[in-house]
Order: C-alpha cells, then structure tokens, then sequence
C-alpha cells in the first residue's frame, strides 16, 4: 500500500520530480564525463606507450623514465645498447614543442623520434609511417591538416605522410612521430642525444649505469606531469557527488515536510514506520535511477565535444546507477528523520 501511495504521490508532484530529476542528471552526466576524463589520462598514455612496440626500454640509472623522466645518453651509447639487446631494438627520443599554425595560436605537441623497422615508430591508420628525414606521422588530434600538408614544428617544416587516430599523451596533447634525426635537430640543437633504447624483448642484462624499466614504468613516466590535475578532477568529482545527493535529498525532504500529515493518518491508522519509510526510500531511488539514465546520456553526447580524451566505459555507465541509488538513499535520511518523528495525533488536529 505505501508503495502505490509513493507512486502517486511522485504523479502528484511529477513537475517537482521532473526539475529535480533534470538538475542531478546534468550533475551526473558531469561527474560522468570529469571521470572519463581521468580514466582517459590513463587510457591515452597507455596506448602511446603501447603504439612504440616495445616491451621494455634501456635508460640511464638515475632516470625516472624513457620520456619525462630520460637522462639522455649519447647516440653511440644507444647504438652499443641497441646492439646487445637484439635486432628488435632502436633508439628513441622525447621531446614537447609546438606546432605554428597560418593563422590563430600555436599548439602543443609532444615529438617522438626513432628509427624505420624499429620499436619507437607507430603504425599509420591513414597514409604510411615516415620513412625519411622531413616527414611526420601525426595525431588526427592536430586538427586542419590532411596527408600531403606541411607542418610547421618550431621552425621546422615537414611533410604529413601518415595520421594515426585520437592518438594523445598529457591531457590530449597531439603526438608527432618522426625519425629521429629530426626530433634531434628540431628538440636538441642536432645533438646526437637519445632519450632511451626500446626493445621488443626485456634484455637478460645491462652494462653498469643503464637500467631496464618495462611499459607500466614507461607509462607512470608520461602520466606523472598531470598527477595533480588528476587529483583535481577526482577532487570536483567528489564535489559533484555532493551536490547531486544535495538535491535529492533536498526534494525528499521538502516532500515529508509537505507529507507529514499523511503520514500521520498513516500511523495512525497501523500502518509500520518501516513501511512509511520505505516509500520514501522508493521516491529516492526512482529519482536517482531516472537521473543517471538521463545523466548517462548526457555524458554520451558531452563526451565527444571535450578537447581531451573522455574514456567512458561500459561499466563507468552500468555503476551509475548503482551509486546514484546509495546517493538517493543516503541523502534520503533527512526526510526519513522527519517521517519518524510525526506524531500520529496530527491527523486528528484541525487544517
């Protein structure tokens, strides 16, 4: 019975529920995207670091990292490296600078240089990967250029002869693979320098001032410059959590003020506490349900038209629901304080 009267009373005060429902969707489909958003720092590096081909990388002792964290070694140290660790190996070198648009600001890229057939040099999905000096694979991320196109890297001009898809590392930044001449000449000067040697097979050993880091080392390398924006999304996420549990509860305690003495000829007409109670729990819930869907398909159509990576998984989508019902409950809890405290003698007072 107090089920059906909480459905009822949701019809009743449907514009009500529609506003609130509307308002912690948006607050759900933000939460929703500002999580994809962390998750893609995540899942950006690790397909960069993945797209190099190699399974471990040699560096100088002391460095933190192929990339970020490179102590850079000399190209005739790379070269002896290279050699023990076996035909699949190649020297790599790192770098950020920015690409100098016709028109309008420059854009932040990061360079990878390595040498053709060897681990470093990505695939292309559209056109070929570079093969000689001047050439560039590029991010479809660096928007308003084709293959065929010029680009101009700080100062440098080069030719796009491959793009490879949404591929990013630093908070969407567009990667820039080119050889690795060219990365030495546009990063160092034309330094013979190299940041790390990258090998298809972890070597069985190394001479004395060089290590071998494996991906997942590589990969807290490159995503270690964003940790603290990291921090700060999952700081607004929590945030976020608070307001939409703010409206619930808000809604489900403005409907037991305006309830109370329906709630009263409740009790006294027998009716459980519990049972009140759990109506109010159903209103809370049905409203969080209805706001993660919605939430969820907001965050669907916001995802895309972010400038950096939004990684929404399917179980990103099936958990919000879930926690948006321990949110409603939660939040609920004001309104179920004042449901326990109506006095049934309420019900036989005047208007």
């Amino acid at each position: 019975m107090m089920l059906a009267a909480a459905l009822k009373d949701l019809r009743w005060r449907r514009r009500r529920f529609f506003v609130a429902v509307l308002g912690t969707a948006l607050v759900f489909g933000l939460t929703l995207v500002m999580t994809g958003v962390s998750h893609g720092f995540n899942a950006e590096t690790a397909a960069t670091v993945d797209a190099l081909g190699a399974e471990a990388f040699i560096v100088r002792e002391g460095a933190s990292g192929p990339f970020l964290g490179a102590a850079p070694m000399s190209e005739d140290e790379a070269s002896y490296l290279a050699a023990l660790a076996g035909d699949g190996a190649g020297p790599v070198l790192f770098t950020r600078k920015s690409v100098e648009p016709a028109s309008g600001a420059a854009t932040d890229v990061n360079l990878f240089g390595a040498v053709p057939g060897r681990p470093g040099m990505p695939t292309a999905d559209t056109g070929r990967p570079p093969e000689r000096d001047g050439e560039v694979l590029i991010s479809s991320r660096l928007s308003g250029y084709d293959v065929g196109d010029e680009v101009v890297v700080a100062g440098t001009t080069l030719t796009v002869v491959g793009e490879r898809r949404d591929s990013t590392a630093l908070a969407g930044t567009p990667n820039l693979f080119m050889l690795l001449d060219d990365v030495q000449r546009i990063g160092y000067a034309g330094l013979p320098v190299v940041s790390a040697v990258a090998s298809t097979s972890v070597p069985a050993s190394v001479p004395d001032g060089f290590l071998v880091t494996d991906t997942a080392d590589a990969r807290a390398d490159l995503v270690r410059a964003i940790a603290k924006a990291k921090s700060s999304i999952t700081l607004i996420t929590a945030l976020l959590w608070l307001v939409a549990a703010s409206i619930i509860g808000a809604v489900v305690y403005l409907t037991a003020l305006e309830r109370q003495r329906d709630f009263a000829v409740f009790k006294a007409t027998g009716v459980a506490t519990r049972s009140i109670l759990a109506g109010m729990v159903l209103q809370a819930a049905i409203l969080a349900v209805a706001a993660a869907l919605a939430g969820s398909v907001i965050a669907t159509f916001l995802g895309p038209r972010f400038p950096m990576i939004v990684s929404l998984t399917l179980r990103a989508h099936l958990s919000l629901p879930v926690i948006a019902v321990l949110i409603g409950t939660v939040a609920s809890i004001g309104g179920m304080r004042r449901v326990v405290t109506v006095d049934p003698a309420l019900a036989f007072g005047g208007p």
